[in-house]
């Protein structure tokens, strides 16, 4: 036995080819809606079987189920859920401008609640729906066999209202999907009268009649120029959010009122997602939220707690739920069975074509019943003047067909006239007046001559589409209820809504580990127990408020910024976070400075220098933080490759006409000038030379005044206590004097330097960990050539690292790094 039909094909052949095959009718008969009529085909059977079976807004309602049921027997056999779910979605008048069916039951709610059972619920068609089948009996649209041959379903329904952008449709197919908006009946309208009396008319002038889409929940939608690109292309973006406001409440509170919510967001979701970021404390200020809706409409309210800023909490809540959404055009539909993306001169032009085609077939199906009855009224007329004839004819017939047979031959009657005249019951005679016969003859060749004229005249066909739109603008017609505003407002957050205002112990180490802690914790554990490495020290230590900001200044030219209300909290014992944790630090890299400030808007300058000897000021705004501060440092100034690193960074809130700049070598060199030579640049500036090195590296550069007195340390452990006065004050760039007697063997080489006054007490840390007290009032001032005083055994005690002011170990702040 030989099997001639066998195939063979490859995978993906077949696959491609039934891939295909499903993807045209998902596209073309599921989830795109038609251009025309703006439904799908599900929704058409709906609207189409209840219509069928009298399901009408005039009658009374009945079950859902037998609705479904005879939609699924009949035209879509499909599960009855979906064509359910389908029925429920028309009756929904949050989700459609204007429903095309009412149910009577629990149709679901905007709470995302689901619809009774259809067993429960009762259905109907709506008033308005009537308009969409409007002369469907009158063969104004295509008919097709259904899914088993034994009915015809429409291919499209007559649709006497643009239904496609009133209820808008949304959908997703394969590679297609669609979201229409909903927009007002009467703009809608005025529109496509417009554009029938002015085919030429563009976009612009449609405009003046659809400001843009009106959701039937209301709202306020912002960006026109994202509704004229929609209009357009099919593609546009916009923004709806709630329309919402601020009511006063007895003892100095407020609460915002939401009155209307975006299109298609859940209010029990929304109502929800407030509550908890109000238990999260993601926003400070909000006392309660809750859903006040009832019959009377919508109403959400979110209690204020007294003093809140309740603008900045609503920004907050615009900014971070649905209160305000992303509204994205995306207009595709069925037009002459492809999709495609649609503007709303393709949508209302492809709609008059529709309403063209079906008001033709209407007054041609109309022209020929009136032909037809006119020819018939023809014919009694004559009968009546020889009935007496035709009675006798008929009499003398031997049956029906015989009557009509003679009465043809006799009195030339046609076969339709000859037919209505034998079909004529005999009381009709009794009250069968020529004279009323003649009225309706004439009555029916005034209609022929109507409709002959406007199946002849595309003005006059123009006329009654016209009409028959302005007469549902008058029984429809609702206000506007979405609010169009022409820009996309950007709103700003301000940190006070989020972040709960409180003081907090903020710690930054050598080594690159932050935190902070609450002064509860701090005061329990104590200054000495701040949790950090033997190794590492304090760089800033202070009590500082959660909505200050902090920068941190790092020796291989990188500012990290953190607001203090986003540094992990921690206990006062524990170590901290290290920044390399999210911003990634060299494996040498340490924090030199770091500074706490209230704003980031004051117009103070920083002064930074390096190793290499170059110097220069940066504005603090030039170091704002930008979008990806949370994992990437910026950089405050320009190092060479390989360099070592930044030796100087300050901060001038207000900038001294007095200040100078003491420059300090390893070698023992010294250079004083003004700081006015150094120039202001930005913050990828390497700045200008500082002073004449050669062979020589900068160890430090101070910021002082004629009075100053500084301490310098050297590699020996010696220290020296000298004014700045003795280093003659000069320019900018100049090798500059020797600060130091230079021995021939193991000379000093200075490796620290700071400005000190007598009432100071240093605390000085070697790198074997030994700490040595300094009182600057116990050593004498030294003159440019002294060596100073040993301090230290380097030999046992190490060599000197750093040295901090005991005193501002635990109020190391901003204000007191401020020099």
């Amino acid at each position: 036995m030989t099997h001639n039909n066998i195939q063979e094909l490859s995978l993906e052949a077949v696959m491609g080819e039934r891939f295909g095959r499903y993807s045209k009718y998902i596209i073309q008969e599921r989830a795109l809606p038609d251009i025309r009529d703006g439904l799908k085909p599900v929704q058409r059977r709906i609207l189409f079987a209840m219509n069928q079976d009298g399901n009408t807004y005039d009658k009374a309602f009945r079950k859902s189920a037998k609705s479904v049921g005879n939609v699924m027997g009949n035209f879509h056999p499909h599960g009855d859920s979906s064509i359910y779910e389908a029925m429920v979605r028309l009756s929904q008048d949050w989700k459609l401008r204007e429903p095309l069916i009412e149910m009577h039951g629990n149709n679901g709610s905007m709470d995302g609640d689901p619809p009774a059972a259809m067993r429960y619920t009762e259905a109907r068609l709506s008033k308005i729906a009537s308009e969409m089948l409007r002369d469907i009996d009158k063969k104004t649209v295509d008919m097709v066999l259904n899914f088993d041959d034994t009915e015809y379903e429409p291919m499209v329904l007559p649709a006497r209202f643009p239904n496609l952008l009133v209820n808008g449709s949304t959908g997703i197919s394969a590679g297609y999907a669609t979201e229409i908006p909903t927009h007002n009946l009467k703009e809608t309208i005025d529109a496509t009268i417009y554009l029938l009396e002015h085919p030429q008319a563009q976009l612009p002038e449609l405009m003046r009649f659809v400001k843009g889409p009106d959701f039937p929940t209301g709202g306020i939608l912002q960006g026109l120029d994202g509704i004229k690109k929609a209009y357009e292309t099919g593609r546009g973006r916009t923004i709806l959010r709630a329309r919402t406001q601020i009511e006063s409440l007895r003892g100095g509170k407020e609460q915002i009122v939401v009155t209307e919510i975006p299109y298609e967001v859940n209010k029990a979701s929304l109502v929800k997602h407030i509550d908890e970021l109000r238990l999260l404390k993601k926003v400070e200020g909000i006392a309660e939220v809750r859903d006040e809706s009832d019959r009377e409409g919508l109403r959400i309210v979110v209690e204020l707690k007294k003093n809140a800023n309740a603008q900045g909490i609503l920004n907050f809540l615009l900014k971070n739920t649905d209160l305000q959404i992303s509204y994205n055009f995306n207009m595709v539909a069925i037009n002459n069975k492809r999709p495609e993306h649609v503007g709303l001169k393709k949508i209302l032009t492809a709609y008059i074509a529709h309403q063209r085609d079906v008001t033709t077939k209407r007054t041609q199906f109309d022209l020929n019943k009136a032909k037809a009855r006119a020819h018939i009224v023809e014919g009694l007329i004559k009968m009546l003047s020889i009935l007496d004839e035709v009675i006798k004819t008929i009499r003398g017939s031997k049956n029906k067909a015989d009557a009509q047979k003679n009465l043809v031959v006799s009195f030339q009657f046609t076969q339709k006239q000859a037919e209505a005249i034998v079909s004529l019951q005999l009381y009709r005679l009794t009250n069968t007046d020529v004279v009323a016969l003649e009225e309706e003859a004439k009555d029916l060749r005034e209609h022929i001559e109507k409709y002959e004229n406007i199946l002849g005249n595309q003005k006059e066909l123009d006329k009654v589409i016209k009409k028959e739109l302005l007469t549902i603008v008058k029984n429809y017609a609702t206000q506007r209820r979405t609010e169009i505003q022409a820009e996309i407002e950007n709103i700003q957050v301000e940190t006070e809504v989020t972040v709960a205002q409180e003081d907090v112990m903020v710690l930054v180490s050598h080594d690159g580990y932050v935190k902070r802690s609450s002064l509860r914790s701090f005061n329990a554990s104590g200054n000495a127990e701040n949790g950090l490495k033997d190794e590492d020290y304090p760089i800033l230590q202070t009590t500082a408020n959660t909505l200050n900001h902090l920068l941190i200044f790092t020796n291989k030219g990188h500012v990290i910024y953190r607001p203090v209300h986003e540094i992990s909290e921690q206990r006062w014992k524990d170590t901290g976070e290290h920044l390399s944790q999210t911003v990634g630090l060299d494996a040498d890299e340490v924090v030199l400075k770091a500074y706490i400030f209230k704003d980031l808007e004051q117009t103070g300058n920083f002064v930074f220098a390096t190793r290499e000897g170059f110097i220069k000021q940066t504005p603090l705004n030039e170091l704002k933080p930008g979008r990806t501060y949370k994992t990437r440092a910026s950089s405050f100034i320009k190092l060479k490759k390989n360099s070592d690193d930044v030796i100087l960074i300050n901060y001038q809130e207000n900038i001294r006409q007095d200040l100078q700049v003491f420059c300090i070598t390893n070698a023992a060199y010294g250079l004083r000038y003004d700081l006015s030579e150094v120039p202001v640049n930005g913050a990828k500036a390497a700045g200008v030379k500082c002073m004449d090195l050669r062979d020589d590296y900068l160890i430090s550069v101070l910021l002082v005044s004629e009075n100053d007195v500084v301490g310098v340390l050297t590699q020996r452990g010696a220290f020296k206590k000298m004014k700045v006065s003795e280093v003659t004050k000069t320019t900018r760039a100049r090798r500059g004097v020797q600060i130091m007697r230079e021995l021939k063997r193991n000379p000093h080489r200075i490796i620290l330097a700071q400005i000190i006054n007598d009432n100071q007490t240093f605390r000085l840390l070697t790198n074997k960990q030994e700490t040595i007290d300094i009182s600057p009032k116990d050593h004498p001032f030294g003159d440019r050539y002294s060596n100073g005083s040993f301090l230290l055994d380097v030999e046992t005690q190490g060599i000197p690292v750093t040295w901090n002011n005991l005193e501002m170990e635990t109020t190391n702040s901003s204000t007191d790094e401020k020099e």
